[in-house]
């Protein structure tokens, strides 16, 4: 594995667990500039491939969240090429390439969900891609990373803006809305068909962005061909096409601004309920938000201490200096000083009910991990409730021109969907797609004890996050 140079010879926990596994430091420009010389890194590596081992590289070279992705480093590209070289007279020899898509649901926010995805491997034999042996073009290492790019970047959501995929993730909802039964990945996978829609880029239709891609190729023939595919559709075809999608997502994009406003989501107001149901629906959640929080308090107690120490080394942290590049680090500052607190708190709690350990050995931490759940449960519980209290004091004539205004937009994001090539009845596409291997739930037996596994909450959206009202927007990075 690889990482920053900066994050070694510290005297910190954290550098010496990164030295400690073996990874290796490389020098990058913005911190060395045109000194950056990582020879001696890129030969060790190489060696590392020759002999079989495995070897992590992040072509991005920095940890961020921004909409799209960055444009990729050609240094895998170019280790690629010095292993087949030094490996050009072993017929047998055969490297393995495999891209990682990773998609942050909303990465800044607590208990949110991550998609980590594997494409498909690309076996390498340097008979096979004499193109990459020694002394190669450098349009091939071009040709190499841009593959890699175009391979990551379709496992996940890959747009210009913000805006592109806060409106690509409504459109999702309301092509897919609560109760269908799909993956993270499928929720995914048709968040980026709307996105590209939204974006103009060329995208492949559902059909095919589900299906494994084909093998690398450096010569153009895979060019010309998409050249010719896109030619076939007539220009003043495809800038119609591309006027009626902006218009839909500058449509979407003041919904989702009223539903913002409103404190609503847009399921609340596709099925919407009669007022004393509403009212029955908000006495409920009150009670049961009542009962979480109140068996949540032991817990929170043992947890607020780590959650303060944490919290105190990251600010410790982000006061050192800028923090334009250090997403991870924060995250590692976290997870150290979390580990670290919360074995204090353990031993701590360990000592006080010395006489009856071997009960308060397990206990503790299952009501500590039970607290996570209970605590999840509640925030949801109220989030609910705020939303149906809002959802009650609209008056009649607005949630009514709302409702007309949300049925005319759905109509458009279906016409989009069947031009896109999505599956008609996502429903039940969706629940035949994979198996309980990939976390399916099926039958409401199912559903409803997933929903409070003690092991992890089965989300109802996959656009929830542990906060007291929906996340809809999104941090401004864009520029």
């Amino acid at each position: 594995m690889t990482a920053k140079d900066t994050q070694f010879g510290k005297k910190t926990f954290t550098s010496w667990l990164i030295e400690s596994v073996g990874t290796v430091p490389i020098k990058r420009r913005q911190e060395h500039g045109d000194s950056a010389d990582n020879m001696l890194v890129m030969t060790s590596l190489v060696e590392s491939l020759r002999v079989g081992d495995c070897v992590c590289l992040f072509p991005e070279g920095m940890s961020r969240y921004h909409p799209g992705m960055a444009p990729l480093k050609t240094g895998v590209a170019r280790i690629v090429s010095d292993t087949l070289s030094a490996e050009k007279d072993n017929p047998l020899f055969e490297l393995t390439l495999v891209t990682c898509s990773i998609t942050y649901m909303h990465r800044e926010r607590f208990r949110s969900d991550v998609l980590v995805s594997f494409n498909p491997p690309v076996k390498l034999r340097p008979k096979d891609f004499p193109q990459l042996i020694q002394p190669v073009d450098f349009s091939v290492i071009r040709s190499l990373t841009a593959f890699m790019q175009s391979q990551i970047s379709s496992g996940t959501i890959d747009a210009p803006d913000w805006k592109t995929v806060r409106v690509a993730k409504l459109a999702a909802r309301m092509y897919a809305p609560l109760g269908t039964r799909m993956t993270l990945g499928d929720h995914v996978r048709v968040t980026r068909v709307f996105s590209d829609a939204f974006s103009g880029v060329t995208s492949r239709k559902w059909e095919e962005s589900v299906k494994d891609e084909g093998g690398w190729v450096s010569d153009t023939s895979a060019k010309k061909e998409e050249l010719v595919i896109r030619d076939s559709v007539a220009p003043a075809t495809q800038e119609a096409s591309q006027e009626y999608r902006e218009r839909l997502a500058k449509d979407l994009g003041e919904y989702q601004d009223l539903l913002a406003h409103l404190g609503i989501k847009d399921e609340r107001i596709r099925r919407a309920l009669p007022r004393p149901f509403l009212f029955y629906r908000i006495v409920i959640r009150v009670v049961w938000m009542a009962i979480l929080l109140a068996i949540s308090i032991p817990g929170l107690l043992l947890w607020l201490p780590v959650y303060l120490t944490s919290s105190y080394a990251v600010w410790r942290f982000k006061m050192s200096g800028p923090i334009w590049d250090t997403f991870d680090e924060i995250a590692q500052y976290k997870m150290i000083y979390g580990l670290g607190a919360g074995a204090v708190v353990y031993s701590i709690c360990l000592l006080i009910t010395w006489p009856i350990l071997p009960i308060t050995f397990w206990a503790i931490p299952l009501l500590m991990w039970l607290t996570v759940r209970w605590w999840e449960d509640a925030v949801s519980a109220a989030r609910a409730l705020n939303a149906l209290m809002r959802l009650f004091l609209l008056g009649r004539h607005e949630l009514g021109r709302t409702k007309l205004w949300r049925d005319g937009l759905h109509k458009r994001v279906m016409e989009l969907s069947q031009e896109l090539g999505l599956p008609d009845d996502p429903e039940s596409y969706f629940a035949r797609r994979g198996g309980k291997e990939k976390g399916r739930v099926r039958g409401k037996w199912e559903s409803g004890s997933r929903y409070f596994s003690l092991k992890r909450r089965r989300k109802r959206d996959w656009n929830e996050a542990l906060r007291w009202y929906d996340v809809t927007d999104y941090p401004n990075m864009d520029n």
